[in-house]
């Protein structure tokens, strides 16, 4: 079903579908929320586990996922703001989507501190249809991962099979969550901290779940108008010492003090980076994904409880 949806979604109006996903969330937020966007056992660190470098309390990542013509137009303004704030983030390029990076982006924006990670292949929801159709575009993936000289990957949709990634040639992947019910794969490998995967003898990568939930998640399905739950799921992450990682889309912020129905105010991230910078100060680290798991990858932290690695889907996966 999961593989159908994909191939009519084109051919679905945009109205419908974020209707009929609106009308689900809003059905899973009542019935997950002893689960979301808290899990309480998701405090737990993993096994290893020393803290952060330098005594910071908790660490703070900020990543931004490029999905379409109008977020890459977008880039420079959101860095500027990330920047502002004396942030830095990553930005997540979709290699064979409705656009192509241009070198001088990608330029610019090393040249200013921020990192360029992998966004998928095609962000058309078939990276994961087969092992076999998996290899093939991680074939292709490792090309752009080379060209880009990428630390880090994300699949499109935040699907994820933690053994097939190890055919990437990455240091570190982010295509989970701590716990996040609104995905077409739900199944949060429940930790709020990176950890490590391993493969036969030392070969491995880093695995960096999202812990706040996504501005899309937020702004655009749940129709939220302050950043309440932001904010309660970061003190919440801070307080257990985890790691406060999201994905802000520059496609859904609107810069101009118009946002249309598939869009949010940035002012609504603004106050999210003013809100950490302005509580928490120098006890927090701020620190691009690449930094995250290249500690984690020396210290190597692993989970204690299971790991659903299997391809699976929700029920409610063809409304994605």
């Amino acid at each position: 079903m999961t593989n159908l949806y994909y191939f009519l979604k084109p051919a679905i109006p945009w109205a419908m579908r974020i209707r009929a996903r609106r009308l689900i969330a809003n059905r899973l937020r009542r019935q997950f929320s002893g689960s979301w966007p808290i899990l309480p056992s998701a405090a737990r660190p993993p096994e290893g586990w020393s803290g952060w470098p330098n005594g910071k309390q908790f660490a703070f990542v900020m990543t931004h996922d490029v999905e379409g013509a109008n977020g890459l137009s977008r880039c420079r303004k959101l860095a500027e703001l990330d920047k502002a704030f004396g942030i830095r983030s990553s930005f997540h390029f979709v290699p064979e989507g409705e656009y192509r990076l241009p070198d001088a982006l990608r330029t610019d924006l090393e040249q200013e501190g921020f990192e360029v990670a992998v966004h998928d292949l095609h962000h058309d929801g078939t990276l994961y249809r087969s092992a076999r159709h998996f290899q093939a575009q991680a074939r292709s993936i490792n090309q752009y991962v080379q060209k880009w000289k990428a630390s880090g990957f994300r699949a499109g949709f935040m699907f994820h099979n933690l053994e097939w990634l190890h055919d990437l040639d990455v240091l570190y992947d982010a295509s989970t969550f701590d716990t996040d019910p609104f995905e077409p794969q739900p199944d949060g490998v429940g930790t709020i901290f990176p950890f490590w995967v391993q493969r036969d003898g030392s070969k491995g990568y880093v695995e960096l779940p999202y812990t706040l939930p996504q501005d899309s998640t937020l702004f655009v399905i749940l129709k939220e108008t302050t950043i309440d739950l932001w904010t309660k799921k970061l003190d919440w992450v801070a307080s257990h010492g985890g790691m406060a990682l999201t994905i802000v889309h520059p496609d859904y912020i609107s810069f101009d003090g118009r946002p249309t129905s598939s869009e949010y105010s940035a002012d609504l991230y603004e106050r999210l980076l003013k809100y950490v910078v302005a509580r928490y100060g120098d006890s927090c680290w701020y620190a691009l994904p690449r930094e995250i798991a290249a500690f984690a990858a020396q210290v190597k932290p692993r989970l204690v409880h299971g790991i659903l690695t299997a391809d699976r889907r929700s029920d409610d996966g063809t409304v994605t």
